[in-house]
């Protein structure tokens, strides 16, 4: 069996991988690509996680937690696909003792002992920490951003260096990584790659996100020059979708406000230029694939 693993980061998907990939659930299950629901796995998983620790597993853990999260028998099951953004930390903990998901050490050689022979695939989106920290600050019960940050300094953090200990923590799995902010852009095969079918299969939803950002005379004539362009590939699909951007963006499903004290354009700017950065050296690392538009 393959296993999806789609670690989020924090504030990036907001499920929308999983209820996109659950809009063909039924199409997908006849290939054996199962997506359950997240009730039926994220509690169980964190706990599990928890409890086992450095320790060994029970033999049969991995057939007491597939049960409980396949209605189907596991052998007829090729790709479990899972979503779970907290499954490395909570967000009040995301920078714990100043490291980013400080226990993915021990969380991921875990989860790779809980199912023993099957492939794992990792899958992170990453953010901007410009938006990424003050988006995740505010969904923590933190009195102060200094008391969230613990120590840690924004512009010192790189996601280079967390891709990193993923790969020391899981060599053998296939790592795809991409940035939130072109997510409408690529949506379609951030689908198609999680779900491991081929990039030209037809799925639902494919631009679920790029009709967010546009206006509904942009996506109708995207979607009209689309009918029009049935032979169009991925790559020049996408200079469509950018140049279809450039004219009907929706400039309130585009922009971010930053009110954190003490952080100005120019602070803003300078974390924006070490992200950019930092992007393109994870492009660069063995065992990881960048998708980008």
């Amino acid at each position: 069996m393959q296993i999806t693993l789609h670690l989020g980061v924090q504030c990036t998907d907001e499920d929308r991988l999983l209820k996109g990939l659950l809009k063909n659930v039924g199409d997908l299950r006849k290939d054996g690509i199962c997506i359950p629901g997240p009730g039926r796995y994220r509690t169980l998983l964190s706990e599990t996680l928890n409890t086992l620790g450095e320790a060994t597993p029970a033999p049969e853990a991995r057939e007491v937690l597939l049960d409980a999260i396949l209605d189907e028998d596991p052998e007829t099951v090729q790709r479990l696909v899972l979503s779970h953004e907290n499954l490395l930390s909570v967000p009040k903990l995301a920078l714990s003792g100043g490291r980013l998901y400080r226990k993915l050490e021990q969380r991921l050689p875990a989860m790779a002992r809980l199912f023993p022979g099957d492939g794992i695939e990792i899958f992170v989106g990453l953010r901007n920490f410009a938006t990424y920290l003050p988006a995740v600050y505010r969904s923590t019960p933190h009195g102060s951003f200094d008391e969230f940050l613990s120590g840690a300094d924004p512009m010192h953090l790189r996601w280079s260096e967390m891709i990193a200990r993923i790969r020391t923590a899981l060599p053998d799995a296939p790592l795809t990584v991409w940035c939130n902010e072109d997510t409408p852009l690529i949506w379609g095969q951030l689908l198609h790659e999680m779900a491991g079918i081929e990039t030209d299969r037809r799925i639902t939803g494919a631009f679920d996100l790029f009709s967010e950002i546009v206006s509904p005379e942009g996506m109708q004539r995207f979607r009209a020059f689309l009918k029009e362009n049935p032979t169009v590939n991925e790559t020049q699909k996408r200079r469509v979708m950018m140049a279809f951007l450039d004219k009907y963006a929706l400039d309130e499903a585009v922009e971010e406000e930053l009110d954190l004290p003490g952080w100005d354009t120019a602070y803003v700017d300078m974390l924006t230029e070490l992200y950019d950065k930092d992007v393109y050296q994870i492009g660069q690392m063995p065992g990881v694939t960048l998708i980008e538009p």
